[in-house]
């Protein structure tokens, strides 16, 4: 991560968006380069300049950021998306993850946790507060040794999965062809019990999978 990333702030209170700039403007790898009030501007602003990466307030007026992200990944899936909210629930975390978010934040996050996360987003990996990690412990936590054994090349595979990769992503970075990085996907929904990529990636933030 040695260029300086472009950032989009998508929040619907001015006051948020100021605050955020002001932090972020002494951080020297990333720059604010738009901002937006609603869901309509935040798309509008991906097509009109290249973003390396949305801070993303789930509470918008006119679409839920939920379901934006959704949108964001399906049109730009190269762009990171990092969750912000004053919601702290287990569900709203896990339907962020589960449309495609590298990270989730609340907007009572530190300035140093917020410049934590967007190191780790950029380097391509998950970001979650210690507090969130300690929320997403499954109700019945599934008993040590219960799940099956992954191999080295499948826990790569399921790691940049869960940051959002696609299959030719993933073997550009593995030096593995598309062919062998679906086997690996399905091999990993087979030995894990799930039935589509959103399942695989819960299962492992659930389970601690993920580095």
């Amino acid at each position: 991560m040695n260029a300086i990333s472009s950032l989009l702030i998508v929040d619907d209170h001015p006051m948020v968006i100021a605050g955020l700039q002001q932090l972020l403007s002494s951080l020297d790898f990333v720059q604010v380069k738009a901002t937006a009030c609603s869901a309509a501007m935040a798309m509008a602003k991906l097509k009109e300049q290249a973003i390396d990466i949305v801070l993303l307030d789930i509470n918008l007026p006119d679409v839920n950021g939920i379901d934006l992200c959704k949108k964001m990944k399906g049109s730009f899936p190269e762009v990171k998306i990092v969750g912000l909210s004053t919601f702290s629930e287990r569900s709203y975390i896990l339907r962020m993850l589960d449309n495609g978010a590298s990270g989730y934040l609340i907007k009572s996050a530190s300035a140093q946790e917020i410049e934590n996360a967007l190191r780790t987003v950029l380097d391509g990996k998950l970001y979650l507060s210690l507090a969130m990690e300690h929320m997403l412990q499954p109700a019945a936590t599934l008993q040590a040794g219960s799940l099956p054994a992954l191999t080295r090349r499948e826990k790569e595979v399921l790691q940049l999965i869960a940051n959002g990769k696609t299959n030719t992503q993933i073997a550009a970075e593995l030096f593995i062809s598309p062919l062998t990085v679906d086997s690996h996907r399905k091999n990993l929904l087979t030995k894990l019990d799930v039935h589509n990529t959103a399942a695989l990636i819960r299962l492992a933030v659930e389970q601690r999978l993920l580095d």
